[in-house]
């Protein structure tokens, strides 16, 4: 079993143990772009098969997070929320570097990063006008030894307690 069989047999074995099975999407996959996720979407069961939304990931796939979530908002159940570092993805691109060479020039950060594009509130807001109810994960996504992790926990931590009040 395999391909979109197989996508639905996972998603049918986790239901059976009440657990959901959520495909997330990712840079250096065969899922990507809104394209792809697309295509899994269209082939698999929306009630054995949720998805993922990875803010940092689509937004370097060159994909739209609010379009993704007015697509696919009944499947969302998990989302990661880092933001990217345009001038570096520009650069990614320019350049032709690998995944693995992004992630070391530093092509993602946290939310409340101000070298990050993507409008993280907006995202939130239109998540929550969708009634999304399953998990937000803070990702950073970074090289620790240039971007010290406490200090951009800290950093999301204010950003996410302003714009939400949590």
């Amino acid at each position: 079993v395999h391909g979109r069989d197989g996508l639905n047999t996972l998603g049918d074995k986790a239901k059976s143990k009440n657990i959901k099975m959520c495909y997330h999407h990712h840079m250096g996959t065969g899922v990507m772009t809104m394209e792809h996720v697309g295509r899994l979407a269209e082939v698999t069961d929306p009630n054995l098969v949720s998805l993922c939304l990875d803010t940092g990931h689509l937004h370097f796939a060159k994909g739209d997070c609010l379009q993704f979530i007015d697509l696919y908002s009944a499947r969302i159940k998990h989302v990661h929320l880092k933001n990217v570092r345009q001038h570096v993805m520009d650069r990614v691109y320019a350049d032709n570097l690998s995944f693995k060479e992004a992630i070391q020039a530093g092509i993602f950060t946290v939310p409340g990063d101000k070298e990050g594009v993507l409008d993280i509130g907006a995202i939130l807001k239109a998540l929550a006008a969708k009634k999304f109810a399953g998990w937000l994960v803070v990702e950073a996504e970074q090289d620790p030894a240039k971007a010290t992790p406490l200090k951009y926990a800290k950093m999301a931590r204010e950003y996410l307690r302003e714009v939400t009040g949590l």
